[in-house]
């Protein structure tokens, strides 16, 4: 995940204590139910598409926004599924971070699925059930976007 400026301007008075800042998750479904996953360039795994919000940026306009830069795929946020303090993520160059999760069931509307910045390996859609090997955030998350009945979060649900 490339850094934004912004950060970077903290980072720069701030060094590498925690930082407490927004988090967007987007589960985004085609009109089959398929579910559009990006494989990782840091990492190399499968993963849900998110980001981080510019300052004064709504946190549904980036997950938009974010979905579109990953993968070419126009989607249109339709609820939010959850909303999570994260546990703090110490980067391999020693920054830290803790993230409020905002995660948002989308809907895709255009474009075609493909690798559209650095941050991704791979894009594509997933059936459900034969979903390629994720970590618990978000296979939890796409299991809540499922979902239309109010779920409350049980914090010893998830690792």
């Amino acid at each position: 995940m490339a850094t934004p400026d912004f950060i970077r301007t903290l980072r720069a008075s701030a060094g590498r204590q925690l930082l407490w800042l927004p988090g967007v998750t987007a589960i985004v479904f085609d009109d089959e139910g398929r579910v559009l996953l990006g494989r990782r360039s840091d990492t190399r795994r499968w993963s849900v598409i998110g980001g981080i919000p510019e300052p004064g940026e709504q946190p549904a306009a980036c997950a938009v926004r974010e979905v579109f830069e990953e993968t070419a795929v126009h989607c249109v946020a339709e609820r939010v599924v959850l909303v999570q303090a994260l546990d703090p993520i110490t980067y391999a160059n020693g920054d830290v971070c803790q993230y409020m999760d905002i995660t948002f069931r989308c809907r895709a509307v255009g474009g075609e699925a493909r690798v559209n910045d650095d941050e991704s390996l791979e894009v594509g859609w997933f059936t459900v059930d034969a979903l390629p090997d994720l970590n618990d955030f978000g296979l939890f998350r796409i299991k809540q976007a499922m979902s239309e009945a109010p779920t409350w979060f049980d914090p010893t649900s998830v690792g």
